[in-house]
């Protein structure tokens, strides 16, 4: 089982006439995403690479039917009414792929998708893919490449970082563990599903045995994943690791989401508040995939 995305799952492209969203319908459509349209405004009966573009959500949907999930590849200053008009139409998650899209739009972005009941990714992410069965946004970079570095199996992985997002996943895979469901949660301070959020989807999943869990300084993402496990609503293994333990007050590590200000967000709380709730926290990124089996009960 996988969660947010299978190969059941009907996806659309906003955005699918550009560079980047052309190169990734490729590798979703090639690894066996099912997506069923693409949308520009303007490009009603072009196609690309066999998909049918159409001018809006709304009329994608009119013409190949209910639509679940919009992978969004558009140019930051577009993509809030690229999401809004998504939930409008009635897609239930988006991904929202660019990055610097400015502060108070992914502000509106959440209270729109919570009044319409949707979700979202993003934005500043690389996507999600469950191993064997369908990737949305651009992990992998190249279906074969996908299938080659992620396997399927019952670890699900979170993720703040880009890079590490597939780094951890690729590490897993060769100590011999497979995957559930890879998620990169965004990269910036105001993001869409959370990393709690995502925990409690693994939770509800009977086929994702454990987690592992990258994060790093800055926000109260990891404090709330400490608070979620205390209060009993995540009870599988989690194994984590927290970016960022030499960043000192005002750095910005990486990416906007990761800046300590005046002591808030730092690593040394972080790790004491996992361990606290009882996660396995590692020191070093090279002991993930043995905590990560250890605590499996694999050898």
């Amino acid at each position: 089982m996988a969660i947010l995305v299978d190969e059941k799952k009907r996806v659309i492209i906003q955005g699918i006439t550009g560079r980047e969203g052309s190169a990734r319908a490729k590798l979703m459509q090639d690894y066996g995403t099912n997506v069923v349209a693409g949308v520009t405004p303007g490009r009603r009966g072009e196609e690309v690479h066999g998909i049918p573009v159409y001018d809006s959500v709304a009329q994608a949907w009119e013409y190949q039917g209910p639509v679940d999930i919009s992978v969004i590849f558009v140019p930051a200053p577009l993509v809030k009414n690229a999401a809004m008009e998504a939930f409008d139409a009635g897609v239930k998650l988006a991904v929202l792929v660019s990055d610097r899209v400015p502060l108070y739009d992914a502000v509106e972005i959440g209270a729109f998708a919570r009044e319409k009941g949707a979700r979202f990714t993003g934005p500043n992410t690389l996507g999600l893919i469950s191993p064997g069965r369908a990737v949305l946004g651009m992990i992998g970079g190249r279906a074969q490449a996908a299938r080659e570095w992620f396997r399927p199996g019952n670890v699900g992985v979170i993720s703040r970082s880009g890079g590490m997002t597939s780094a951890i996943s690729y590490y897993l895979c060769q100590a011999g563990l497979g995957l559930s469901t890879i998620v990169h949660v965004g990269g910036d301070a105001v993001i869409g599903m959370r990393e709690a959020d995502v925990l409690r989807e693994f939770e509800a999943d009977p086929e994702t045995s454990a987690v592992v869990l990258f994060g790093e300084i800055g926000t109260s993402q990891e404090e709330e994943v400490a608070q979620l496990i205390k209060d009993g609503a995540f009870t599988k293994p989690l194994v984590a690791y927290i970016g960022g333990r030499a960043a000192k007050s005002g750095t910005r590590f990486s990416h906007a989401g990761a800046i300590i200000e005046g002591g808030f967000g730092t690593h040394a709380g972080k790790v004491e508040a996992l361990k606290s709730a009882g996660a396995h926290v590692v020191e070093a990124f090279g002991d993930i995939p043995a905590v990560t089996a250890s605590v499996l009960g694999v050898r």
